[in-house]
């Protein structure tokens, strides 16, 4: 398969998660029996119903309305894409997915990720989604990083910027 044709895949199969918000579309994008597992968290789903499960109530139309993926860079192979990206959010929402069993703080998430999704012919068969929750522990104040090797947005800000400081955290 042609490298624009897989990216051309991926990208509509995030436009009906995060911009139409459609579950039905979203699954049309992927095989029979996809998966999908998001690693901090071990949430996901495995298999076409429960992935759909997973989708209706707890990914697609739960995101803030202000969520956010913001491109950072891209490879495409033969039968995968990896995505590098910058998820922006205001916690506005119970995000089960991301932050299960945590209520609404309201406060602003910034936070790299890396999406790895393999392909069987023209469709999804699996995405590992993964992301440093520490930090987004750390934006959302349920982790202090007083003495802790870990950073919040300032992670996010350094993919885009990399002429931000280095080694802040060392002493």
């Amino acid at each position: 398969m042609a490298e624009r044709d897989l990216a051309a895949l991926w990208d509509a199969h995030c436009g009906y998660e995060f911009e139409t918000r459609d579950v039905d579309a979203t699954m049309a994008t992927m095989v029979a029996q996809p998966y999908v597992n998001h690693i901090p968290t071990m949430t996901g789903g495995v298999g076409f119903d429960a992935l759909r499960d997973f989708y209706a109530n707890h990914f697609i139309g739960v995101n803030p309305p202000d969520f956010e993926l913001v491109p950072v860079s891209r490879t495409v192979g033969e039968s995968s894409v990896v995505d590098e990206l910058i998820a922006r959010f205001t916690h506005t929402t119970v995000i089960d997915w991301m932050l299960p069993g945590v209520e609404p703080t309201g406060r602003r998430v910034e936070v790299p990720l890396v999406a790895i999704v393999q392909f069987e012919g023209d469709k999804l068969a699996h995405e590992h989604i993964y992301w440093d929750q520490a930090s987004v522990l750390v934006q959302i104040g349920l982790l202090k990083p007083d003495g802790l090797p870990v950073a919040g947005a300032e992670t996010a800000h350094k993919v885009r910027d990399p002429s931000l400081p280095s080694n802040t955290l060392m002493r």
